[in-house]
């Protein structure tokens, strides 16, 4: 059947990767609506990012999707360019340092194994080669470290999405500042949309991208989607601390830091019994003094000496299942298709992710890369696919 209008909720970067990627298909000859409540993107996970990529995790599907996202990333001059305007990125690739204890060896030691069989190009460190090769970290306590040699680092990921909703427009995608209050679900079809400010949009395919208020848009269809809007907090920190060729650093006691032009990054889980759903976007500077700081200081000495400049928060869509993305169509709702609950990993997923939707709606099947794994299938069957390595 020929699909005249695909209406996707959401125009961050999940939401504009699928646009571009449906108008680029020459198969496809519909409508492109997206739906986007808040253009300036205030609130957006992907303006509010630290915007890293890595395929540094446990499954071999995320594997996959982060070597096509870096490709991806190393190319989007040339995939998203408009005329003789090639956006920059400014992506680095220093790679991810995941720092383990004894005790977390064994894991470790299996995703780095799962990792360079998926293509991965990952190298496990000593205690020994880690003092070596980074003489700032202190390893006492160390059993090893996992660091991607190539294919991880960081990028400007407000600069992804404005360039992906660009090249979309320039395609003939159409953006609609409103916010999607009811879907019209009729039989094991939606059938369209409601606006906040009373109309109803037909469409033929709807795409759930709404990011941490995916649950609330799948609940107006009658679903339970398993994701919620979860705080993190970022502190841009400046140091006279000199750390050399410094990755991104995870530390067993769960903060991480990297380098961000002058200054450093850093940032945390909530602490027990403190993740709330839809906290307010406020940095969180008691989990910085209280947990952050004093772990970060143990492990790198030269941050004894630091102040925060500045810091904000943004919301993980985090799926509370199994922390991994839902991608795909409801099963009883063939046409309402879903890209939720990527936990923190939404921005480096979106060019493989919006990829596989536009497969699905436009050929009815995934084409490249079989994303079936997280499907929502999974969900009703209770079968869940754990991702280990959250940050």
């Amino acid at each position: 059947m020929a699909l005249g209008r695909v209406v996707i909720i959401g125009g961050g970067a999940m939401g504009s990767a699928i646009a571009y990627w449906l108008t680029a298909d020459p198969a496809f000859a519909g409508e492109v609506v997206v739906l986007e409540r808040d253009p300036s993107y205030r609130e957006a996970s992907s303006a509010l990012s630290a915007s890293s990529i890595r395929q540094q995790f446990s499954t071999p599907v995320n594997i996959a999707i982060g070597l096509f996202g870096i490709g991806f990333l190393r190319r989007v001059g040339d995939m998203l360019a408009l005329a003789d305007e090639r956006p920059e990125i400014g992506l680095v690739e220093p790679g991810y340092l995941f720092l383990a204890t004894a005790p977390g060896m064994a894991v470790l030691r299996a995703n780095h194994a799962l990792q360079v069989t998926h293509g991965a190009d990952v190298e496990l460190l000593t205690p020994t080669e880690l003092s070596r090769r980074y003489p700032w970290l202190t390893v006492g306590d160390l059993a090893g470290a996992a660091h991607g040699r190539t294919g991880e680092g960081w990028f400007d990921g407000y600069g992804l999405l404005r360039a992906f909703r660009a090249k979309a427009v320039a395609q003939g995608a159409r953006y609609v500042a409103a916010e999607a209050m009811g879907l019209s679900v009729a039989g094991d079809s939606v059938t369209g949309v409601s606006l906040a400010d009373g109309t109803r949009l037909a469409g033929d395919a709807v795409v759930n991208a709404a990011g941490p208020w995916a649950g609330k848009v799948a609940a107006m269809a009658g679903v339970d989607l398993p994701v919620r809007a979860k705080a993190r907090s970022v502190f841009v920190l400046a140091s006279p601390a000199d750390l050399p060729d410094c990755p991104l650093v995870i530390d067993p006691s769960g903060f991480w830091v990297r380098p961000e032009g002058r200054h450093f990054i850093t940032g945390a889980p909530p602490r027990a019994g403190e993740d709330h759903d839809e906290l307010p976007l406020e940095p969180d500077h008691a989990l910085f003094e209280e947990v952050i700081w004093p772990a970060l200081a143990a492990r790198i000495p030269a941050f004894e000496q630091l102040r925060v400049v500045n810091a904000w928060a943004g919301y993980y869509e985090m799926n509370t299942f199994d922390q991994n993305g839902i991608v795909g169509p409801h099963p009883a709702i063939a046409n309402l298709y879903f890209a939720n609950g990527f936990s923190g990993h939404g921005i480096q997923q979106s060019p493989a992710v919006g990829r596989g939707i536009a497969e699905l709606i436009v050929h009815g099947r995934y084409r490249s890369l079989d994303l079936s794994p997280l499907g929502f299938e999974r969900l009703a069957a209770g079968r869940a696919l754990i991702e280990r390595n959250v940050i």
